[in-house]
């Protein structure tokens, strides 16, 4: 605080309110509280303190509850690199089974389950499949494995891949990777799997990605018994682009490629530091831990309950598959041969029965509360197709793979996978008010509404200090120095003319300057004056 400077001020107590308004920096209390004012003068000055102080305080609330609502912006950006990580291709057949791979044992078993068939209806499906008919005496197996089954017979990747290039450079089976979703048995390129070095390009468009062709091998499908919910009614594969870190999601995620066409999709990568970011709560509404399909709560609660442990990165497909997993596997006590975790791999009764039900059941009530991740990457992409073969390439291709031209009609199909450019787009969520912010907004208000700063919340304090102190602590210091007295309660004074005059009551509080005449007319009355007057 400034130092008082009038030599009224100057005798106040530095408890005084009049000495604080006069030296605090603070606008309007000096005019309150000064001497010499008009009553009416100081009303005014009072009434538009008063109503500076609580226009700030308004605006201060209103920012802190702006602020405690916890607002987020997103901010996009794009920029450019000299080499992307190319991402995981998936591939799946919309067929799930092959044909001329059914074994009589594998209708016993699978037939009901996964192809709705009645065991009288055995013998007539065989033959529709141009299978001989169960020899006498048949006996199926004690037990049946239904990922073996998949495995067995599903569409193999040696026999539809026709073609194989990676930036004109060639591929084959062993760069894919066989993974199993709800659709069967699948193919992913450069999933990084076994630690394997994943793929990058440096440049953009045609050509600097993945060419494949394949055949769809209509031949192997398997005739549509029954309307089942599953039937495929559809020819081709479907293709799904992802990340690494992420499993695919074929049967819900993935994109058609129809046989007679060449596919051409441009991707564009999004991220945010390499990732797509989103915040944590209470800005946002994000996870970063990943869902472990064996873990289960103690105490019930939302199947999307992140678990403790090392876990894969987080991502919003993995925390599907996991929350699946774990229901199929709580309500059955196996689990579908696509979900991850340890528990056996349900039987084709055990599909039919619990599995299909309990899985359709969680989809229907979206049971599974799974967060965006903090961080993710996505591929936008763009598609375009044109016709193909062409008479004169139907021709090459029928005697380069030993097929008829309408069978390469038919069943053949391209697709060509690149990146638009190697620019990317980052989009990224951020705080849209921050602590420095609302702090920088609340001295705004205070210098215009009240001229204060930091340092005069300081000088309330340091005057509050000092009321404390005078008012509080000295009056108990004084009374613990200087305790009374009897002889000091009432003390007499023998006057010229013989009587006695009763002195009066000293009190412990500041007293003002003895005058030197008042001093020097106790000496001359009484030396038991004097004395009195020099102990105290």
């Amino acid at each position: 605080m400034k130092p008082p400077t009038g030599p009224e001020e100057a005798q106040l107590p530095t408890s005084d309110i009049r000495a604080f308004a006069s030296s605090c920096t603070m606008h309007g209390l000096g005019h309150v509280f000064g001497p010499g004012a008009p009553p009416a003068r100081r009303g005014l000055w009072a009434a538009a303190v008063l109503l500076a102080l609580a226009t700030f305080l308004y605006q201060v609330a209103g920012q802190v509850r702006y602020y405690r609502e916890f607002h987020h912006e997103t901010a996009l950006e794009e920029r450019e690199s000299r080499r992307l990580t190319f991402p995981a291709i998936t591939l799946c057949n919309v067929n799930p089974l092959r044909r001329s791979r059914l074994t009589p044992n594998d209708l016993h078993w699978a037939g009901p389950a996964l192809l709705g068939l009645e065991p009288a209806e055995h013998a007539a499906y065989l033959r529709a499949l141009g299978r001989p008919p169960a020899p006498p005496g048949f006996m199926p197996s004690p037990t049946f494995d239904v990922a073996r089954l998949y495995a067995r017979a599903g569409h193999a990747l040696e026999d539809m891949l026709l073609d194989c290039r990676y930036r004109g450079w060639p591929c084959g089976p062993e760069n894919f990777t066989t993974i199993f979703t709800r659709m069967g048995q699948c193919y992913t390129f450069n999933s990084g799997a076994d630690g394997a070095e994943l793929l990058s390009t440096p440049k953009g468009g045609m050509g600097n990605g993945l060419e494949v062709m394949l055949d769809v091998q209509q031949e192997e499908y398997l005739p549509v018994w029954r309307d089942m919910e599953e039937t495929p009614f559809e020819v081709g594969v479907r293709v799904q682009i992802h990340t690494q870190e992420e499993p695919p999601l074929i049967d819900q995620l993935g994109f058609g490629v129809a046989p007679g066409y060449q596919t051409f999709v441009s991707c564009q990568k999004q991220q945010a530091s390499a990732l797509l970011s989103f915040l944590p709560p209470p800005w946002g509404d994000c996870s970063s831990v990943s869902l472990d399909p064996d873990f289960e709560p103690e105490a019930p609660g939302p199947l999307g309950t992140p678990s403790p442990g090392l876990s894969p990165p987080y991502s919003l497909m993995g925390c599907r598959l996991a929350c699946e997993s774990r229901y199929v596997a709580r309500k059955c006590g196996c689990r579908m041969m696509h979900m991850p975790g340890s528990a056996p791999v349900c039987s084709p009764q055990q599909y039919k029965d619990c599995a299909h039900p309990a899985l359709d059941a969680l989809l229907r009530k979206d049971a599974c509360r799974c967060p965006n991740p903090c961080a993710s990457t996505r591929y936008a992409k763009e598609l375009s197709m044109v016709r193909m073969p062409s008479r004169a390439a139907a021709r090459y291709l029928a005697r380069k793979h030993n097929r008829s031209e309408a069978y390469i009609e038919e069943n053949v199909l391209a697709l060509d996978i690149f990146f638009e450019a190697l620019n990317y787009e980052v989009v990224e969520q951020k705080k849209a008010y921050e602590m420095s912010e609302l702090l920088g907004d609340i001295g705004g208000q205070m210098g215009l509404f009240i001229g204060a700063s930091l340092l005069t919340i300081l000088e309330i304090l340091d005057y509050l200090c000092e009321v404390f102190w005078d008012r509080v602590l000295g009056r108990r210091f004084w009374n613990r120095k200087h305790p009374q007295r009897p002889s000091s309660a009432n003390l007499l004074q023998e006057g010229p003319g013989g009587h006695q005059t009763q002195v009066p009551h000293l009190s412990p509080g500041p007293r003002p300057p003895t005058p030197r005449s008042a001093v020097a007319k106790t000496f001359s009355a009484s030396h038991r004056t004097c004395y009195l007057v020099t102990r105290l």
